[in-house]
């Protein structure tokens, strides 16, 4: 880490995200709600037919060519109502979690690329009325002459660099939720912050941005909703994810990770009750895809056993890029690029994204020319079965889209080995 206080940082983080876990079994994903922090002016330790409590964690998912993505949390607040104002009554704090040797809770720190293969942050618990809250805001510390790096990346390769944060940041990260906190139980929640999609650079200026993608996800417990399975050593290269998605949307990924046996492993947690495409991809290598993969509210699902690792073939890699620009300029475009893949029979997968630089429009992506493979999810210790979808071999449909109105054009792209240029123009927003 290439700033002062890192070692300092790795033993607080590592300490939070074995709190995390403790926690999370300590309260069962709703069980009681002893010793949790009472909300002010909710009636202090409140009755069990009023209050609940809830409870915050923090997670991300794959890096995207960054060593280290810093927030510094300085406060989480509740409310009723998904319009309330900033001075408005009826906000709720989440007293941030104590981290020793400090004495009161303290701006929390973290990289959020260490919250990766199910590892959470515990970002507070209070006890509240219960009921259901409808917004949701995480309010990061800002730079300062003291502090230059109190939200900051390390792209890899080079030194620590400043984010540049959206003017609304002084009132906190809205997210319109719907967190039902039950009475007389404890509601676990997490939020995804995902770092990848959440850097923009601007090319010409030098400067990366960060425009939080976050989402809130429900948690039962650190025993369910629970993916986790084996890759091939060789895929423990910069750039391999795992996803599960949902109609070619990612709900959640995360980079693999070696155990202490050099074994390379994957868990995604939590992931939403249902079923899913699990999404394999990694340079130089084909696209792997498991279909009708569950997740359970009652028990973890385990893919596939170590004797039997995902083994993606070789592929040749083919770029594709362009700009994304909207009306007759491409600053600011908040432009995001995915390509998508559907095999025969389904499902539609996204292979590769890539945010527009956020002042000349231009991104870039990589895609596998060679066919993926697919199998079909088999519960127990039957390997998984995998064959090449010929038909889908360097097919693609580029999806673009801008934060600030609704469209999205498509382009398609068929198979061969030169490079694609692709730009996508918008008309100016609403």
């Amino acid at each position: 880490m290439k700033m002062n206080g890192g070692t300092w940082v790795r033993t607080a983080l590592a300490g939070l995200a074995t709190l995390a876990l403790a926690t999370l079994v300590a309260c069962g994903g709703g069980g009681s709600s002893d010793g949790a922090t009472a909300a002010p002016g909710s009636g202090g330790s409140g009755s069990a037919a009023s209050m609940g409590t809830l409870n915050l964690s923090l997670t991300d998912g794959p890096a995207c060519g960054y060593d280290n993505v810093w927030i510094t949390v300085e406060k989480v607040r509740v409310h009723r109502s998904g319009t309330a104002g900033d001075d408005d009554a009826g906000w709720i704090d989440v007293p941030l979690p104590l981290v020793p040797p400090a004495t009161t809770p303290q701006p929390l720190r973290v990289d959020l690329l260490t919250l990766t293969n199910g590892v959470l942050v515990p970002l507070g618990r209070v006890q509240l009325p219960a009921g259901t809250y409808t917004q949701l805001r995480l309010v990061l510390a800002p730079n300062t002459a003291s502090d230059p790096f109190t939200i900051a990346v390390t792209p890899t390769g080079t030194g620590t660099v400043a984010l540049t944060t959206p003017s609304a940041q002084q009132s906190g990260l809205k997210m319109k939720v719907g967190l039902n906190v039950p009475a007389g139980q404890e509601a676990d929640f997490v939020i995804d912050f995902d770092a990848c999609k959440s850097i923009v650079e601007a090319g010409n200026s030098g400067k990366i941005l960060l425009k939080p993608v976050l989402t809130v996800l429900s948690v039962l417990s650190p025993a369910v909703q629970r993916i986790a399975g084996w890759l091939d050593p060789t895929l423990a290269v910069a750039g391999t994810t795992v996803s599960v998605q949902s109609a070619g949307q990612v709900v959640r990924a995360t980079p693999p990770q070696r155990d202490a046996g050099g074994n390379l492993g994957f868990v995604l947690h939590p992931v939403p009750v249902g079923s899913f495409d699990l999404v394999v991809t990694a340079a130089g290598r084909s696209s792997a895809v498991v279909t009708g993969v569950p997740s359970y509210a009652a028990t973890s699902t385990t893919l596939n056993s170590l004797a039997f690792p995902i083994v993606p073939p070789t592929a040749t890699p083919r770029g594709v890029s362009g700009t994304v620009s909207v009306g007759a300029s491409a600053v600011d475009t908040g432009g995001v690029v995915r390509a998508l893949q559907t095999l025969d029979g389904g499902p539609t997968i996204e292979v590769a994204s890539a945010n527009a630089a956020a002042d000349t429009g231009l991104y870039q992506l990589v895609v596998p020319l060679d066919a993926p493979i697919k199998a079909t999810y088999v519960s127990g210790t039957t390997p998984l079965l995998f064959v090449p979808d010929g038909s889908a071999q360097g097919q693609f449909l580029l999806s673009a889209t801008i934060t600030r109105s609704s469209q999205v054009l498509t382009a398609p792209i068929a198979d061969g080995s030169a490079a694609v240029v692709q730009d996508f123009a918008f008309a100016a927003a609403p």
